[in-house]
């Protein structure tokens, strides 16, 4: 019989430390003198007590390693978890959310995704706007852990591959996730530290700066403005730029980087092809629509990096109505968000790996059919890549079409117009942020929307984030019956 004592009581463990991070927009309220703090502090009590009771009651299940099956169970139940007590001050405090707006607000930051039903950012009390922040910085640490130490071990998507090239953690996940954890959370902490102190040199007063670093290095997106990064521009969108840029890039090439070895992130063939991609994307974009206005160049290049960038590793920010720009630049921006940055960054969607994977693999199809004698192998990165990979990598290609597609037919199902289902079923299940339209396009929000699409895209950020099929597995008799 499964045993779930160890998963409840890591799960209790991080509800616990969830609810101590509480503290924190607790003393920014208590700061800003607007008497929101019990909001805080309530949510803190309630969210620490369960949270221990639960890891107290499964302590005598603890042992040193898990088994596949509860790694699966952890995985998706910290971040079923997580979500409906990070809800506790949505719906406690000055926005007033009811429970399925809080639990999507919150499912929206912790897995990084961006979305909000909020409106009204500017006028909310700066405990929020900080719990906000944190969610998506809290999420966008665990989901770097989560990639490197778990997914490749669950064989997910094709992430088996990067074993090798991280630490080798089968039959000692947890131990190993404490060691990696804490070696990456210096390097997360440092960029978040430089990112804020590069928006404080653009102008920005120190909480906006903090805030947005936290929500920048976790390409998250979430801001602190109604217009988003609209309410800065200029040279805050430079740096916005370079900080999106280095949270989508692997964080094991960091790790590497601070033990004295350099090379593999210059030469990292997912790096290259990350950086090779967002270029192209940027110049074309940046001439169209220098051919489409009177704005000075310079304007028309920092709007056009700025946006495509953000899209690109699906932080989610926005600096202008990119709605306006026309269908090319809609259409590029829209398959931009399905892009996505590196396998082990906190960037979400489908990973530039598995694009080269595939291409890879559509490649020595066309040798195989060109010679049929001969004997072609799919490479990546130098390697020879195995069936069980490309099996992998193929299903997940295979199972986020299908799961686009049925969530777009379901969002329809629900009322909503072609393009607000579609977009928005691409955008949280690929974690991006903002769809498309004037109902939850960038300069929109997903507030006006039914309970039901609410509850179907709370549940496609899950799936999204954890690679689809992470969730899918538990969901199958055969695991249970294992």
């Amino acid at each position: 019989m499964l045993d779930l004592r160890p998963v409840g009581y890591v799960i209790g463990l991080l509800v616990a430390i969830l609810g101590a991070t509480m503290f924190l927009p607790m003393l920014a309220d208590l700061a800003q003198g607007q008497g929101e703090w019990p909001v805080f502090l309530q949510s803190a009590a309630v969210t620490i007590l369960v949270g221990v009771l639960m890891a107290l009651s499964c302590s005598n299940g603890v042992k040193q390693g898990l088994t596949i099956q509860q790694t699966f169970l952890l995985t998706t139940g910290v971040w079923v978890a997580l979500p409906v007590f990070g809800a506790i001050p949505f719906m406690l405090g000055d926005t007033d959310l009811r429970f399925v707006d809080a639990f999507f607000e919150s499912m929206s930051g912790l897995t990084t995704t961006g979305s909000t039903v909020l409106s009204g950012l500017d006028d909310l009390p700066r405990g929020i706007l900080l719990w906000r922040a944190l969610l998506q910085w809290l999420g966008g640490i665990g989901i770097i852990v989560v990639a490197m130490v778990f997914l490749p071990e669950l064989r997910v998507g094709g992430m088996q591959i990067f074993r090798s090239e991280g630490f080798d953690t089968f039959g000692k996940i947890l131990p190993r996730a404490t060691e990696i954890s804490s070696r990456i959370s210096v390097i997360y902490i440092g960029l978040t530290g430089a990112c804020a102190l590069a928006y404080a040199a653009t102008g920005m007063g120190a909480f906006d700066a903090t805030a947005h670093a936290m929500t920048t290095v976790a390409t998250g997106g979430f801001a602190n403005y109604d217009a988003s990064f609209g309410a800065f521009g200029g040279m805050s969108e430079y740096v916005a730029v370079v900080f999106m840029m280095l949270a989508a890039l692997p964080f094991v090439r960091f790790v590497q980087m601070t033990s004295g070895h350099v090379q593999p992130l210059f030469r990292d063939s997912q790096i290259r092809v990350f950086f090779a991609t967002a270029v192209v994307l940027v110049l074309a974009l940046s001439l169209w629509n220098m051919t489409q206005g009177p704005e000075q160049s310079e304007t028309v290049f920092r709007k056009t990096l700025f946006n495509t960038v953000s899209l690109l590793t699906g932080t989610g920010y926005a600096s202008t109505d990119y709605m306006i720009w026309g269908g090319f630049p809609v259409t590029v921006l829209f398959f931009a968000g399905l892009i996505g940055g590196c396998a082990g960054s906190t960037a979400c969607s489908i990973k530039i790996f598995r694009y080269q994977l595939l291409f890879a693999s559509i490649k020595v199809q066309l040798q195989r059919i060109r010679s049929p004698h001969g004997v072609f192998v799919p490479r990546y990165a130098g390697r020879a890549v195995g069936p069980d990979v490309l099996s992998s990598v193929m299903s997940f290609f295979v199972f986020f079409t299908v799961t686009l597609g049925a969530l777009s037919w379901a969002l329809g199902l629900t009322g909503l117009e072609f393009t607000t289902a579609v977009s928005g079923a691409a955008a949280a299940l690929a974690n991006i942020g903002p769809g498309l339209g004037e109902q939850i396009g960038p300069s929109g929000n997903f507030s006006g929307l039914n309970d039901t699409a609410k509850w179907l895209l709370s549940a496609a950020m899950l799936i999204g984030r954890l690679e689809l099929l992470a969730v899918y597995a538990i969901l199958t008799i055969r695991f249970w019956r294992a």
